[in-house]
């Protein structure tokens, strides 16, 4: 029998009835809406077969669908392996003991983490291609991961910071105990452990990086949205191209984290991971373990009770 909930009474059967009452009437409610949506593309036409048939011959993929693919596919792929090494470089620059080189880093951070990532396209592909960085082929791709791996990048260095606070205080204590240096400590056992803390914040933001390559269509990237638009245009058939879109992003987010909760899972199993309880959340409060001041948004991204440890 499970224990009972501190937090709110168990409901009685009066409230169960009506529990379920709500439930029918919201399960009705978005039947209705899916209905009236699908009434209107039929009225508009968007529900003819041969609007559908079009995307799975072999033209639109070959000329459309795939090219876009890959397309996406690379831009998120370097956009992942870029942030993950602009957030550990300034995760770990947020934990440094030197006060300055934390300022910095919590400047560029913040900074980054604030300012839109279309913005940052915009102004990137404008600066790329007034001054002549790349070629105008690759002007586009090299605006798309500037902007993701900034802002990416900074979200994921709060998620180095996060997880590291989180790690029980005797982590760090038994670093030194050995002889490490504070440097070595985080670098040896708590960015590790750390990173195992952060796997499934850090899947989420994989997934952003990936939805967020659609943006490079405003700057004339070619990736999978420029694919539904072309598609759209050539065969008169925007709804089900854009729909069909978005189911190959929805598979490809899903593939992205079912992989990662695999690996999450194996890591544990190897006891790689930190102990039960030591979880990432939240903005810093007064129970941040051990959290350096860099007088920059504050101290520390971990909510936890540093007494209780």
């Amino acid at each position: 029998m499970s224990a009972p909930s501190v937090l709110f009474d168990a409901p009685g059967p009066r409230a169960r009835r009506r529990h379920a009452v709500l439930t029918v009437i919201g399960l009705l409610l978005v039947a209705g809406i899916l209905a009236a949506v699908a009434l209107k593309f039929k009225a508009e036409g968007q529900l003819e077969s041969s609007l559908w048939t079009s995307l799975v011959t072999g033209e639109v993929w070959s000329f459309y669908i795939l090219p876009g693919l890959v397309k996406t596919l690379e831009a998120a792929a370097i956009s992942i392996v870029l942030a993950m090494v602009f957030g550990i470089v300034f995760g770990m620059g947020r934990l440094s003991q030197v006060r300055v080189v934390r300022w910095v880093s919590g400047v560029v951070v913040e900074f980054f983490r604030a300012v839109p990532v279309l913005l940052m396209m915009y102004f990137t592909f404008r600066y790329y291609s007034d001054n002549g960085v790349f070629r105008n082929d690759v002007n586009p791709l090299a605006a798309v991961v500037t902007a993701l791996t900034l802002y990416n990048g900074s979200v994921i260095a709060e998620l180095v910071r996060s997880g590291v606070y989180s790690l029980p205080k005797g982590q760090k204590e038994a670093g030194l105990s050995i002889g490490l240096t504070p440097s070595q400590t985080l670098r040896s056992i708590q960015l590790p452990q750390a990173l195992t803390a952060m796997l499934p914040a850090l899947v989420g933001q994989l997934v952003v990086i990936l939805k967020d390559t659609a943006l490079g269509t405003a700057v004339l990237y070619p990736e999978l949205l420029q694919a539904a638009r072309d598609i759209g245009t050539s065969y008169s058939n925007p709804i089900p191209a854009y729909l069909f879109i978005a189911l190959i992003f929805i598979l490809i987010n899903y593939a992205l984290t079912v992989v990662a909760g695999r690996v999450e899972t194996r890591l544990r199993r190897r006891g790689g991971g930190p102990r039960r309880g030591a979880a990432v959340t939240g903005v810093a409060g007064a129970g941040t373990v051990d959290a350096p001041t860099d007088g920059v948004a504050g101290q520390g991204v971990y909510t936890g009770d540093a007494s209780s440890r």
